[in-house]
């Protein structure tokens, strides 16, 4: 059994670039690395005159030839498209060998428009393989993939436990400064996170908790507007920003917060789609056994049960996302035994052995674990 993946660019750490290398090292575990190859698009995008983002000439060319060379000689029996904006070519190789092909599906690059050839490879796809349900219902309505088969493959994250340092901070949670943690690109495209929706329900809970501290974790081109507005509106001594970490300091940060907090709103325009596909920052905060505030809509619903794991609320509502952190913060039992139940949840939903095993099931399922 040979399969045969076809990834976008992987020099870049976001989280398809993750997903698909856990999706790698789950398949050569199963199949034997020998099994398993991956052909990645050989190069980023660059960025046009009109500020969008395309593939060079040369870098479709590179990675067409290199696909086409390895289903032809090394002739594998599934094509697995890792983003849809490779999946033309895993048509290509169909019609060339007979090899079938699966597609994944993540959120907003399947949620708008979509080019003709990419349209017309989802639907020739044999399978389409989501992250969430929301995503799927959202392709297929834009796309017309109700016919579609399709099956449901979740994200999954390394859990580590917590060093005793860790332990130690958190055993005196209750003599430290009550702290909200936000972890998401600062960049002007992904607005929809709500980070304004934060800082606008920051004063209120300030009143509330005056020694409240709001830490947030990212950089990207919208950094220096948000740190601006913080300052103009007086909450600079409260709010932190910390740009980008290492992954020893991030654990740190969600080690050291009561409360994780990401109000991302959900917009399915086709021309601009945002919102989360899944919302994988919600799932490393709750295996970090904290509680978190999150939308009332989207994909984020289907993982996070309001009351039982933190609190889901209007996200464009600053005042009902305030409302929802001065209630986890001001009952500390109360969000202690949601976040207790939150990485209990994940540890048994989300682990990797359980994303390995539900692959090997769907493997199974077409006859292609052997």
């Amino acid at each position: 059994m040979k399969i045969l993946v076809l990834a976008p660019p992987m020099g870049a750490t976001g989280g398809i670039q993750r997903y698909t290398a856990t999706l790698v090292q789950a398949l050569c575990e199963i199949l034997g690395e020998s099994s398993v190859r991956m052909v990645a698009v050989p190069a980023e995008a660059a960025t046009r005159a009109d500020g969008g983002a395309a593939l060079g000439r040369v870098t479709k060319t590179r990675f067409l030839l290199s696909a086409i060379t390895n289903a032809i000689f090394w002739r594998p029996r599934l094509v697995l498209c890792a983003h849809v904006g490779v999946s033309p070519v895993a048509r290509l190789i169909q019609r060339l060998t007979g090899a079938p092909y699966w597609v994944m599906l993540y959120g907003i690059e399947v949620w708008g428009e979509l080019a003709p050839s990419k349209v017309n490879a989802l639907r020739a796809a044999r399978e389409l393989v989501a992250i969430s349900k929301f995503t799927l219902e959202a392709a297929s309505a834009r796309h017309g993939l109700e016919v579609c088969k399709s099956v449901f493959l979740a994200p999954t994250f390394s859990i580590d436990e917590p060093g005793e340092t860790a332990a130690a901070r958190n055993s005196g949670d209750n003599e430290r400064r009550p702290v909200v943690l936000t972890v998401g690109r600062l960049a002007a495209s992904e607005r929809y996170k709500g980070h304004d929706v934060m800082l606008d329900a920051w004063p209120a809970v300030l009143r509330e908790i005056p020694e409240a501290r709001y830490v947030i974790v990212g950089d990207g081109d919208d950094r220096s507007r948000l740190e601006a507005r913080s300052t103009e509106m007086g909450l600079a001594g409260s709010v932190t920003f910390m740009g980008v970490v290492s992954g020893a300091e991030l654990q740190s940060c969600y080690d050291d917060c009561h409360v994780f907090a990401l109000p991302a709103r959900t917009e399915l325009d086709p021309r601009a789609p945002r919102g989360e596909g899944f919302g994988i920052a919600f799932l490393e905060a709750m295996a970090h056994g904290k509680p978190v505030v999150g939308p009332n809509v989207g994909a984020p619903t289907e993982f996070i049960r309001d009351g039982g794991h933190g609190l889901l609320v209007d996200p464009v509502n600053p005042t009902k996302v305030a409302q929802a952190l001065i209630e986890l913060l001001t009952q500390p039992e109360r969000a202690q035994r949601m976040g207790q139940a939150g990485r209990a949840w994940v540890r048994q939903e989300y682990s990797y052995e359980m994303f390995r095993e539900r692959l090997r099931e769907i493997l199974r399922m077409h006859s292609f674990d052997d």
